[in-house]
């Protein structure tokens, strides 16, 4: 067997591979052992016919054809080990030469393992980012919770900011009421944004009672397209104003709010919640940091065919939440204004990016020995919790049978595994040593 190989790209090459007679007779004998099964010759049972007269009966064209299939198979795995390539999908042949007994000679082409230059993992000189709990922050969480304690009271002024009203409206486009325009006793917060810029700033100022009109154009990137830069009129009732008594923050408020005596337990409990949760954004963004550091630092090319999963990926992610909404795929794209050829575009670059990451991370991982094969128990647990997730589910279920589900929980594993692993290792290098005395 004569191999030699064309790099295509950074990600793609082309194996050429030529079989002499001793290859094509290894694969001939095999062909005439798999076709022999299936012949009929006289005095023999069927599956018994000797080699030799089994060739005689067999019909040449199935032979060859045959031949050429098994030595195709046989030396594909072979060639591409030899030129020291892993392909990462099954490779697309075809064949240039074939004179049966003589010679074969076939291309294969395949995306590959790219070959991946590591950076100095070992020292990323990458700085952790503290999230301190301000005081605005604080201020801010006490806002929410004293508004969630708000008492509302029905008052007979005009509505202003921040109130919440009760209206009736009827939108129309030329006079045509559309899909969404219409609405009954609808309870809105003015301020919240809800609807498009100068329904709710419209609204202030009426009392209730009051009808009017409110000529306004929905923005250009509105989601419903047939919308989108529309002039349109909403006739609008105002049939109630409810201004929002907040409590007094004092220390009678905090017990309310909890385990609290006084104001400054409620503060201090908020400013230690808030303490913890910046700690975990801030070891998320040290890992992120780190593991772009280390994709900066290496050298590595993105196969199109991992692109092309991991977008397959993150659409599926999209339509999981979607569906979870009572919304297709299609309605997100609606909501966003793309299409899925401009969503395809703007996806790509991230695609691209966890793809040389977990390249990256697997690369680490392979040189520091990092395995979970010892884990299989956390492994199990880890599918059994899912089944649980999704015991609703049939084709979730079926699909956690899948041995490649299981390996990719494992990858998971060791991608996590390798990543505390970074943190770790350049943890400490981030605090300086004391000097001996």
């Amino acid at each position: 067997m004569k191999v030699t190989t064309k790099n295509l790209s950074e990600t793609k090459v082309e194996v050429t591979v030529t079989l002499d007679q001793n290859d094509l007779k290894v694969a001939e004998e095999q062909a005439i052992l798999r076709l022999s099964k299936e012949i009929h010759v006289q005095g023999f049972r069927p599956g018994k016919v000797p080699a030799e007269i089994a060739k005689k009966n067999i019909n040449p064209n199935d032979l060859a054809s045959t031949t050429a299939d098994i030595a195709v198979r046989r030396t594909v795995p072979k060639a591409f080990d030899e030129a020291k390539n892993i392909p990462l999908v099954i490779p697309n042949v075809d064949i240039v030469k074939f004179v049966p007994g003589e010679i074969l000679e076939y291309k294969a082409v395949a995306e590959i393992v790219p070959e991946i230059k590591l950076g100095d993992y070992k020292n990323l000189k990458v700085k952790r980012e503290e999230f301190k709990a301000k005081k605005e922050d604080i201020d801010d969480v006490v806002a929410r919770v004293r508004s969630a304690y708000a008492e509302k009271q029905v008052v007979k002024r005009a509505a202003k900011m921040d109130d919440e009203v009760v209206i009736d409206f009827e939108g129309s486009l030329n006079g045509e009421k559309f899909e969404g325009g219409v609405a009954k006793d609808f309870r809105l917060k003015l301020g919240s944004h809800q609807f498009i810029p100068g329904f709710e700033e419209g609204i202030v100022g009426h009392n209730s009672g009051d009808r009017f009109d409110l000529e306004l154009t929905f923005p250009k990137d509105y989601h419903a397209e047939k919308l989108a830069g529309q002039k349109t009129v909403f006739n609008v009732l105002l049939k109630q104003v409810n201004e929002f008594i907040l409590p007094e923050l004092n220390d009678e408020f905090a017990q309310k709010c909890g385990p609290f005596k006084t104001m400054d337990d409620l503060r201090n409990d908020i400013e230690n919640n808030l303490t913890e949760q910046n700690k975990v954004k801030s070891d998320e963004k040290f890992k992120d940091d780190l593991v772009n550091e280390l994709v900066k630092k290496s050298k590595i090319a993105a196969p199109e065919v991992l692109i092309e999963d991991q977008i397959r990926f993150i659409k599926q992610d999209i339509e999981a939440n979607a569906k979870a909404q009572g919304l297709s795929f299609e309605d997100y794209l609606t909501q966003t204004g793309q299409t899925e050829e401009d969503w395809k575009k703007q996806i790509k670059e991230l695609a691209e990016a966890r793809v040389k990451a977990s390249l990256a991370l697997q690369m680490v991982a392979r040189e520091e020995k990092i395995d979970v094969e010892d884990e299989v128990e956390i492994v199990d647990a880890k599918i059994n919790e899912l089944k649980e997730v999704y015991k609703k589910s049939k084709e979730a279920l079926n699909n956690l049978k899948d041995n490649n589900v299981r390996q990719d929980i494992k990858n998971r594993m060791v991608i996590e595994k390798t990543l505390n692993f970074l943190v770790e290792l350049n943890s400490k290098a981030e605090k300086p040593e004391k000097k001996s005395k």
